[in-house]
């Protein structure tokens, strides 16, 4: 690879990096062809960009960036290296779980995720991160939550409301 090629990379990289919040650091060492033709299918299917690189690449792009924000990711760049991006951060966390599922394996390995600001580091990460929940889900609890008196307060109006009428009209045929 020439000097040019890899400073090309390089700035590829960057914009990604700069354009999302949210990216995993993967090893796909064990994986055949087929089987990464399939991981890259799955991830575009699920709005997730995929990218290959090597190690020294990465780690020039993000020391270029921000090195002290990516510090932590460092240690994760060693072996074969596939990055995910992904605006939902819950979402390569799934595809990784479910691609194993299906290929009843222990590939490919989470290394590290970068989840707005956050590094979650190691393998053992990743069941976690499946269970994170995305913007959306929080903002629709929250209205929830917000919702939930309201709807108890308007139910019980209704109820007193209705429980009086039967007391009326009880009273009426009596008379």
């Amino acid at each position: 690879m020439t000097k040019e090629q890899k400073n090309e990379v390089i700035e590829v990289l960057k914009g990604k990096f700069s354009q999302y919040n949210n990216f995993y650091i993967t090893n796909t060492e064990s994986l055949s062809v087929e089987q990464v033709g399939k991981l890259r299918r799955a991830c575009f299917d699920k709005n997730v960009e995929m990218k290959v690189a090597k190690n020294t690449l990465i780690k020039k792009a993000l020391e270029s960036i921000d090195a002290e924000r990516y510090t932590g990711v460092f240690d994760a760049l060693n072996n074969v290296t596939a990055l995910l991006f992904s605006e939902n951060p819950k979402e390569p966390a799934l595809i990784i779980s479910s691609f194993r599922k299906a290929n009843n394996g222990e590939k490919p390995e989470l290394k590290a995720a970068f989840i707005n600001g956050d590094i979650y580091s190691g393998d053992n990460q990743l069941k976690a991160l499946t269970q994170i929940k995305t913007k959306n889900e929080l903002i629709g609890e929250v209205i929830g939550l917000l919702q939930s008196p309201a709807k108890r307060v308007i139910a019980a109006l209704l109820h007193n409301a209705e429980t009086k009428g039967q007391t009326a009209a009880e009273a009426a045929p009596a008379e």
